[in-house]
């Protein structure tokens, strides 16, 4: 495939994102290949994406290419895609749990998995770190149906829930091995409960951690100090040479506002989350429940249950997480992690993308 003719798409938004959904079969099985159709059906590199589908920000600029899965556990695969957007960069580095929301929704449309009734549940293979998720969704008469009166912070409106449970992994939920860090002279807890995330009280770094993002982007000597910390912490954390990497995120953590645990404001990496990704939240949630984080001396956590009220610049996300050792003094492992999203399939088509070879201009 060439990409010089349409390419079937549907853009759906997922959580607090929007993003491009594939078929793979639909897109060029090299990465190489596919990336650069990509780049050209996203109007990248351009701040504006004018010639494309994105909008201009990271979290309009995100693809999810899905296929009929490959491994018995699991009954579609997902890949998550990053696309650049004034970089010519696509990355598989890292999940993104709000895209996840319209997988098992875009999945049965497509014929991928029949509806089991009024309501199916799709077991979903994360491919850029081999983790499970199941969605489960309402399908009235079979039928994908996203009207609902389910509301969630940053987004208008209500529409139907999408239940996202995430079973236990195998990799560490503290990839250092500890509780915490000093990471360039700041104390940190490196977390991955899904999504490689540094925790940050935000007071060690001179912020309340509840200014809005545009005021955090504008700060300049406290983006060189996160870029200081996310090189050394991506070191720590097993994760090599991060530089050109979205991840690790990081998370600047404060006491929160009102009925929350804690108050957040996410780099991505270097721009400030409008939100919060639903991945982060809950490395978030369970990085405050690991005795000697960084968030125990932050956090309001309530003193039962598993549900925690994640603060973020346009409202909160309930996450439940439950952590448990695994002998007295051992590791920290995540028992349960699940989310509320919702998504809507915004238009289902055909997307013609930016000629290859077409001359760039400023």
């Amino acid at each position: 495939m060439t990409g010089a003719e349409g390419v079937p798409c549907v853009l759906m938004r997922g959580g607090t994102s929007k993003g491009a959904y594939f078929l793979a079969s639909d897109l060029p099985a090299a990465p190489a290949e596919r990336d650069d159709l990509l780049l050209r059906i996203m109007g990248s590199p351009d701040p504006c994406q004018i010639d494309g589908l994105g909008g201009g920000h990271p979290l309009t600029s995100k693809v999810a290419v899905v296929s009929a899965a490959g491994d018995p556990g699991a009954d579609v695969d997902y890949l998550f895609l990053q696309v650049g957007v004034d970089s010519d960069e696509v990355s598989d580095r890292q999940n993104c749990g709000n895209l996840l929301a319209g997988v098992g929704p875009f999945a049965v449309e497509q014929g991928l998995v029949g509806a089991g009734g009024d309501r199916t549940s799709v077991r979903i293979r994360m491919l850029n770190t081999g983790d499970l998720a199941v969605a489960a969704f309402p399908t009235p008469g079979g039928r994908v149906d996203s009207r609902g009166s389910t509301g969630i912070s940053g987004v208008p409106g209500t529409a139907a829930p999408v239940l996202i449970e995430f079973p236990p992994g195998g990799a560490p939920l503290l990839p250092t091995g500890r509780p915490r860090d000093l990471v360039a002279d700041v104390p940190v807890t490196c977390v991955d409960n899904g999504m490689p995330t540094v925790l940050i009280a935000a007071a060690s770094l001179g912020v309340t951690g509840r200014e809005t993002p545009a005021a955090l982007e504008e700060d300049q000597n406290l983006a060189d100090r996160l870029r200081e910390i996310r090189l050394a912490a991506g070191k720590l954390m097993g994760l090599g040479d991060v530089t050109g990497t979205t991840v690790p995120k990081l998370s600047l953590l404060a006491p929160p506002s009102g009925d929350g645990a804690v108050a957040t404001r996410t780099f991505i990496p270097v721009r400030c989350h409008t939100s919060i990704g639903v991945l982060g939240a809950a490395s978030v949630g369970a990085g405050l429940r690991i005795e000697g984080g960084v968030g125990r001396g932050v956090a309001r956590l309530p003193s039962r249950g598993d549900r925690l009220r994640i603060e973020h610049p346009s409202g909160y996300l309930d996450i439940e997480t439950a952590v448990a050792y695994d002998a007295p003094g051992g590791a920290p492992v995540a028992r349960r992690t699940a989310v509320v999203r919702t998504a809507r399939k915004i238009f289902d088509g055909t997307v013609f993308p930016r000629p290859a070879g077409a001359a760039q201009h400023p």
